[in-house]
């Protein structure tokens, strides 16, 4: 019984090597793509870690006149 499940009806010998060929195929693009994230991650991780904090100072000689500011036209 198992082994003709297995057989698939005489179409097994072509079925089975291209499963497998696509699993591996699968396979080996996941872990290249988890091998590239990794490389990338930490870059990114590097490049960050170095300006943790950027301060911006306002000026305060550059007062916004409120007239600007407000939305009526009057």
């Amino acid at each position: 019984m198992v082994m003709k499940i297995l057989q698939l009806g005489q179409y097994g010998i072509y079925i089975w090597p291209a499963f497998i060929f696509t699993f591996l195929s699968c396979f080996c693009l996941f872990v290249k793509t988890r091998k590239e994230f990794h490389k990338f991650e930490q870059v990114f991780i590097k490049e960050f870690e170095k300006s943790e904090h950027i301060s911006i100072r306002a000026n305060k000689k550059d007062k916004i006149p409120k007239e600007i500011l407000s939305s009526s036209s009057i």
